[in-house]
C-alpha cells in the first residue's frame, strides 16, 4: 500500500464532486480545440469563444463564467492533435502553460477538469503530472525569495469518472514527489548543490525512512576502490566544500525478492572539462551534470513512498566536481580500474563515464550475487545525445541480455505513456573496437580527444566502455552468468538550460518498474 504523501507536497490535491463547488476560485480545461464540444458543461461558451479569438485553439486564455462560482475559465489548448506524430506531453505542456496563467490571473484555489482525449487514454494523468508540474518553484528561489512562491495551497480535481479520481490523484502526487527531489538536486547552482551538500540533502530526504544509506566519502577509499572516480575528484579534492562523495540508497522489501535494480547515476555538480577545458561558452548549462544521480534519488524517492513489494532496488551515487586545477588528471594517464583493466585516458572532459564505471562495476559484483538483476547507468553524458534525436528524449541502449528481453522497446512504451519519451539505440561492434587500447598493454581508452558532439556513435560507444570498464562486457548472452544493462543518455532530456528543470526519466522509470505492481497504479490502469 502506498504511504500517506499528502504532506511531502506543499498544495493539497482533492477530488471535487461537484462542479460548482463554492471553495474554488477558477477553473482550469485542457483539451484540443477540436474536441471542446463534448464538453457539455462548458461547450457553448467555449464553442463562442473559439469563434471570436482563433487564438484560443493555440494560446490560454481567462474566460468569465458569470453562471458558476468559480467565476473564470482558463482555457489551456493542446493545439490541433495529430495522433499519428504527436504524444501525450501535449497535454503536459499545456496544463502547465494553464496552471501559470491561471497563478497570473489571480486565482488561489483552482479546479482542475480533467477531460482526457481518445487517442491518448493517460492524458488525464498526465494533464494533473503538468499542473503539478507547473506549480513547481527552484528550490534556491525558495530560499532566496519566498514572495516569489505563488500561494496556492489546494487543487481540486473534477472528472467524469469520479470512481477513478482518487487513485489517479495518488499516482501523480507519487511521480510528482519524486520528479521534486530529481529537480531540487539537479536544478541548483554548483555551490548550493556541490558533493557536500548533495550528501546532506539525501541524507535529510531519507532519514527515518525505508532506505538504507551507505557513504563513502575518503580519498584513500576512492584511490583504493574506485581509482577512476578517484581521478575525476582530484582537482577539487582539496577544497572541501568540493570534495567528492558517493553514496549508496538501498530498499530491501519485507518479502521474497524477485527481480533487482541497481541504477548508478552521472552527479557531476560542475563540469569545467577539466584539463581539457570547455571553450565557446560551453560551460554554461554545466551544474545540470548532476541530474543523472538526481533521477536516481527522484526514483529511490518514489520507492520509499510506494515500498513495492518483491523487488531490492539499489541507487549509487557519484557525486563530484569536475574542476580544473594543477591537481587535475590529464590525458595520456594509465588508471588500473577497480575490474582490474588499463584505462588510457584521452579526454578529461568524458568524466562521466569515469565516475560511473567503477561504481557500475561494484554494483555487477552485487548483482552477481541477485535475483534476477538490471543494472542501469543514467547520464547526462553526451552532446550528441541531444544532436543525435533532439530536445526532450531520452536514450536507451541496452546490451545483449536486456535486449533478448525488449527491454528498450517495453522502456519506450511506458516513457511515451506518462510523457518522457525515449529513443532507442542499439550497440554495434564498432563501438567497442573505438575503445579498444591502442597501445601495448592498455585494455581500454577512455574517450578520443575530440567532443562526442562531433564523434560517430557519439553517444553508443560511452555506453560500450562502461561495460568494458567496469567488466560487464564479459556478461553477455554467452556468458554462464548474463546480466541486463541498460544505459540511459538523458542529455537531451533535463531542460534545455536555462529553461525549467523536466526531472527525467523519473517518470519513464516509475511507470515501468513500480506503478504497475502496486495498488498506487489502480487509477492509473482503469482509464
Amino acid at each position: 500500500m502506498c504511504t500517506d504523501i499528502s504532506k511531502l507536497l506543499d498544495v493539497e490535491i482533492a477530488a471535487v464532486n461537484d462542479i460548482n463547488d463554492t471553495d474554488y476560485d477558477g477553473i482550469i480545461v485542457v483539451a484540443a480545440p477540436d474536441l471542446v464540444g463534448d464538453i457539455k458543461e462548458f461547450s457553448r461558451i467555449l464553442t463562442l469563444a473559439l469563434q471570436v479569438d482563433n487564438g484560443l485553439r493555440s494560446e490560454v486564455g481567462v474566460i468569465p463564467l458569470p453562471d458558476f462560482k468559480a467565476n473564470r475559465l482558463i482555457y489551456s489548448p493542446t493545439g490541433c492533435v495529430d495522433e499519428d506524430y504527436d504524444d501525450v506531453r501535449c497535454f503536459r505542456r499545456a496544463a502547465s502553460i494553464g496552471i501559470r496563467r491561471a497563478i497570473k490571473a489571480g486565482v488561489h484555489r483552482p479546479m482542475v477538469y480533467l477531460v482526457g482525449h481518445p487517442s491518448f487514454s493517460n492524458s488525464p494523468l498526465v494533464t494533473l503530472i503538468g499542473i503539478l508540474e507547473g506549480l513547481y518553484v527552484p528550490l534556491q528561489i525558495r530560499e532566496f525569495d519566498p514572495n516569489k512562491i505563488h500561494d496556492i495551497k489546494k487543487i481540486g480535481v473534477y472528472t467524469r469518472f469520479p470512481d477513478e479520481l482518487r487513485g489517479l490523484i495518488r499516482v501523480a502526487t507519487t511521480l510528482e514527489i519524486g520528479r521534486r527531489v530529481a529537480c531540487d538536486i539537479g536544478e541548483p547552482d554548483p555551490e548550493r548543490m556541490s558533493p557536500p551538500k548533495v550528501t546532506e540533502f539525501i541524507k535529510n530526504l531519507f532519514s527515518n525512512s525505508s532506505i538504507s544509506l551507505s557513504i563513502i566519502h575518503d580519498e584513500q577509499v576512492f584511490a583504493k576502490e574506485y581509482p577512476l572516480f578517484e581521478a575525476v575528484n582530484r582537482a577539487a579534492s582539496k577544497i572541501e566544500r568540493h570534495q567528492g562523495r558517493i553514496i549508496f540508497l538501498e530498499y530491501q522489501p519485507k518479502e521474497q525478492i524477485e527481480k533487482s535494480l541497481f541504477l548508478v547515476g552521472k552527479g557531476v555538480t560542475y563540469d569545467t572539462g577539466g584539463i581539457d577545458v570547455k571553450i565557446q561558452g560551453s560551460m554554461m548549462g554545466m551544474s545540470r551534470d548532476k541530474c543523472g544521480a538526481a533521477a536516481v534519488a527522484g526514483f529511490m524517492q518514489i520507492v520509499n513512498i510506494i515500498k513495492p513489494k518483491h523487488m531490492r532496488i539499489v541507487g549509487a551515487i557519484g557525486v563530484v566536481r569536475n574542476s580544473v586545477g594543477s591537481n587535475g588528471y590529464v590525458q595520456d594517464e594509465l588508471i588500473k580500474a577497480r575490474s582490474g583493466v588499463l584505462v588510457r585516458i584521452g579526454n578529461t572532459d568524458a568524466e562521466g563515464r569515469m565516475i560511473m564505471a567503477d561504481v557500475l562495476c561494484k554494483c555487477k559484483e552485487m548483482a552477481l550475487k541477485a535475483v534476477n538483476p538490471h543494472l542501469y547507468t543514467i547520464a547526462t553524458l553526451t552532446g550528441h545525445a541531444s544532436l543525435a534525436v533532439g530536445l526532450g528524449y531520452n536514450i536507451v541502449i541496452d546490451n545483449g541480455p536486456a535486449k533478448k528481453e525488449k527491454h528498450a522497446q517495453k522502456l519506450q512504451l511506458m516513457g511515451e505513456e506518462i510523457s518522457d519519451p525515449f529513443e532507442v539505440s542499439s550497440l554495434r561492434r564498432e563501438d567497442f573496437n573505438s575503445h579498444k587500447g591502442k597501445n601495448i598493454g592498455d585494455d581500454v581508452l577512455q574517450s578520443s580527444n575530440k567532443p562526442s558532439s562531433v564523434m560517430r556513435r557519439g553517444h553508443q560507444s560511452p555506453c560500450a566502455f562502461l561495460m568494458m570498464a567496469s567488466g560487464l562486457d564479459k556478461h553477455g548472452s554467452g556468458d554462464a552468468n548474463p546480466l541486463k544493462y541498460s544505459h540511459l543518455d538523458i542529455a537531451g532530456s533535463i531542460g534545455d538550460y536555462p529553461d525549467p528543470i523536466t526531472g527525467a526519466p523519473v517518470l519513464a522509470l516509475a511507470n515501468f518498474h513500480l506503478l504497475n505492481i502496486e495498488d498506487c497504479s489502480k487509477g492509473k490502469e482503469n482509464q
